[in-house]
């Protein structure tokens, strides 16, 4: 794609009305589950693995790509798998499993919501947990006459988060030197590597991989602005390299804010909470105030996108007859069960969040190698096959995130 194509896709209203999906997707890359690692990660570490974050970040824009592109060629990609493999238990057996790494992620979304709700108005865990059930109305609200109305409503969220880690950064005031070097420098040890694919989960996040290719089947299905699949297609990278790339702005800003607040000062930051309470005597309360508001958005927004999720896989790999309402509730109810039983047994949310995000690392080949495979596949994706340059691109990252879980097994195994 040349200068001239992209000035003309830019002030093309089309492309406006289009412009959205991305957006919705982008949130899984500054949920709650990366503020979970990224703090850790700043407060221990300072900016050592910033560059883990920039490289998730430009997996995730080529995983992204692909898992859209399918869409486009008119299928989800849980749709794919259930059409190509016929077998009905394997089938079975991988909604199950799509349905587990669809709770990991709901529990970091959720326990973002119940936290910020926590931190700003004082609720107890237990009962923001039943508050936060809420959600699933907010989503049927906005979605009740147009999915239009949910885009829009993700600009506010994203803005929401954005402005707020611009203020947090202002007010921390960075090494901007570190920050440039970390992020070219790769550092690994036994000691960082499970933050480190503690952030590869929270960026890379199958969840993601598999709504993208769902919301862009609608979209195209509705295809009110008379689109052609090729110019839609041009509007995808655009949209998707644009908001993924903010969306890894505000990824690098989380770590960035707390190895500035916190390991400079020599701060060792066990909780959210104690992350929130800290910022008050060192930036003020206005800095803690803006902490908790973009958690709160970060979460709730993230959320929604996990329940779509949610909604995608088991519409497309389940023959159940249920209605989309009933479908996203049964979906938020499940999600709340695993919730619920780490408050009750009062494990730390920081922590939850970390392993959940690992969880989700470990996950990522479920959807990711099939993503790959089929979008490779010339008779199922006919003009839109992947360039061989592409697949060779997207197999090397997948390769490089099964060489992180490796590495963070063995060492959980006691290698050395």
């Amino acid at each position: 794609m040349n200068i001239n194509t992209l000035k003309n896709i830019l002030i093309d209203k089309k492309f406006w009305a289009f412009f959205g999906t991305g957006l919705i997707v982008s949130v899984a890359y500054m949920d709650p589950g990366n503020w979970g690692t990224s703090i850790s990660a700043g407060a221990k570490f300072n900016y050592d693995l910033l560059w883990i974050v920039w490289l998730s970040s430009i997996m995730a824009m080529l995983f992204q790509y692909l898992s859209g592109k399918l869409g486009i060629a008119g299928y989800s990609l849980a749709e794919v798998v259930k059409i190509k493999w016929k077998n009905k238990f394997l089938v079975f057996l991988y909604w199950l499993l799509a349905e587990i790494a669809i709770i990991a992620t709901d529990l970091a979304e959720f326990l973002g919501i119940v936290v910020a709700l926590n931190l700003l108005f004082g609720i107890p865990l237990l009962i923001g947990t039943f508050l936060a059930i809420l959600d699933v109305l907010l989503l049927l609200f906005l979605t009740r006459k147009t999915f239009r109305t949910l885009e829009y409503a993700f600009i506010l969220f994203v803005s929401v988060i954005g402005v707020g880690y611009i203020y947090e950064l202002f007010i921390t005031r960075p090494d901007i030197t570190l920050i440039g070097l970390s992020s070219i420098t790769p550092k690994l040890t036994g000691e960082t590597i499970i933050y480190a694919v503690g952030i590869i989960g929270a960026t890379v996040m199958p969840h993601a991989l598999f709504v993208h290719s769902w919301l862009l089947k609608n979209k195209l299905r509705e295809n009110r602005n008379g689109l052609d699949k090729k110019t839609a297609l041009n509007y995808h990278i655009v949209e998707n390299i644009s908001s993924l790339f903010v969306a890894g702005l505000i990824n690098a800003a989380i770590l960035i804010m707390a190895a500035a607040a916190f390991f400079a000062n020599g701060i060792t930051v066990a909780t959210i909470e104690e992350a929130y309470k800290t910022l008050t005597p060192l930036f003020g309360s206005l800095a803690s105030l803006v902490f908790a508001v973009a958690l709160l958005s970060a979460g709730i927004s993230s959320s929604i996108t996990g329940t779509l999720a949610g909604q995608s896989i088991m519409e497309s790999l389940t023959d159940f007859k249920i209605s989309a309402t009933v479908r996203r509730l049964i979906t938020r109810v499940i999600n709340v069960i695993p919730l619920l039983i780490a408050i009750l047994l009062k494990i730390e949310p920081l922590q939850v969040l970390v392993y959940s995000q690992i969880i989700l690392s470990l996950m990522i080949p479920l959807p990711l190698i099939p993503l790959i495979y089929y979008t490779s596949d010339k008779k199922l994706m006919g003009e839109f096959v992947n360039k061989k340059i592409t697949t060779i691109a997207a197999s090397v990252f997948a390769l490089v995130i099964l060489l992180f879980n490796a590495y963070l097994i063995y060492q959980t195994m006691g290698g050395k």
